[in-house]
């Protein structure tokens, strides 16, 4: 009787395919107990951020069980992160914390603190999905590594195409080389719908928040800026500056204080309403494009006698 043998990648294959394929959770865990060897069940859950979402179905949640560092993380699909409050995330140097290329659907990430320990380039990278939303959470000590504006950002949404909205509430970006918050495509043409509340942007080297499409050919964002404060920043509070495009945000009920400049509306247009503008050393705001303002702000005590640098502002009337 001849005895058939197969060859080894042959029997591979058939081994492979005879074994049940690893299961998608809806949910899944980690701890700074855990173990990558583990199922990331509630009972034995994961160590890091990143094989816990291996293991998690499009549209589920990882979940933080307690403190702990669970590295860094590159999201594809929608998903939500949740670190609960004490869930750490320190960057590799020279990479990024949580970088986001979801194609499409919805990321949340929520609860958690990420750090670039002085040797990272970003925080949270948004490129691609229908929209993120970033939620009570701290981003710091990112460095810059060129004069691009690309590298030493708390957050940094760089879609460049599509639609995309972004949600960034009750989150602080502090002592970071570059922007603490960025929306900055590197090219293309996207169209961003942006809220940006209840943040701090703090002790950041280049501004707190810049709304920046210089480096895009085309496309639209509407940003509103609501009941937060953007001071001791080394150069700007807020940046608006259109590019190609087309670029309009709104300020409102905001504490803008103690930078270079408050407020810099390179081009694009800024609507101001409700907000006080104080003790920027050089001046309160600076307005090569278009300040729309209803007049019910609190500008004072700025650089250079209190003067608006530029275009005056526009006053509008409510309706």
């Amino acid at each position: 009787m001849t005895r058939l043998v197969l060859p080894i990648a042959v029997l591979t294959t058939m081994l492979a395919l005879s074994l049940p394929a690893q299961a998608q959770l809806t949910r899944t865990f980690v701890s700074a107990a855990g173990s990558d060897s583990n199922p990331c069940t509630i009972t034995q859950p994961c160590q890091s951020f990143a094989h816990a979402y291996s293991l998690t179905a499009a549209n589920g949640i990882v979940a933080a069980l307690d403190p702990g560092r669970y590295g860094p993380l590159t999201i594809s699909m929608p998903v939500t992160i949740n670190g609960n409050g004490w869930a750490a995330i320190t960057a590799p140097a020279a990479g990024n914390g949580i970088t986001v290329n979801a194609g499409s659907g919805n990321v949340i990430l929520t609860g958690l603190e990420v750090d670039g320990a002085g040797a990272a380039y970003n925080g949270i990278v948004f490129n691609s999905g229908d929209s993120l939303t970033i939620s009570n959470c701290i981003v710091k000590d990112f460095v810059r590594a060129d004069s691009s504006g690309e590298t030493g950002n708390g957050i940094l949404i760089a879609p460049t195409s599509g639609n995309i909205n972004f949600t960034i509430v009750n989150t602080i970006a502090v002592n970071n080389a570059q922007f603490g918050i960025a929306y900055l495509p590197a090219s293309g043409s996207p169209t961003a719908s942006g809220a940006i509340d209840h943040v701090v942007a703090t002790n950041n080297g280049g501004a707190g928040i810049d709304i920046n499409g210089y480096l895009a050919s085309g496309g639209s964002a509407a940003v509103s800026i609501s009941n937060s404060v953007a001071s001791n920043n080394a150069q700007y509070g807020i940046v608006v500056l259109a590019g190609p495009g087309i670029v309009t945000v709104t300020i409102d009920n905001d504490e803008i204080s103690n930078n270079q400049v408050g407020i810099d509306v390179a081009s694009g247009t800024a609507v101001l309403s409700r907000s006080t503008i104080t003790k920027n050393s050089g001046y309160g705001i600076a307005n090569p494009g278009t300040v729309d303002t209803f007049q019910n702000n609190q500008i004072y005590a700025n650089g250079n006698g209190n003067a608006v640098l530029y275009n005056a502002l526009t006053p509008v009337s409510p309706q």
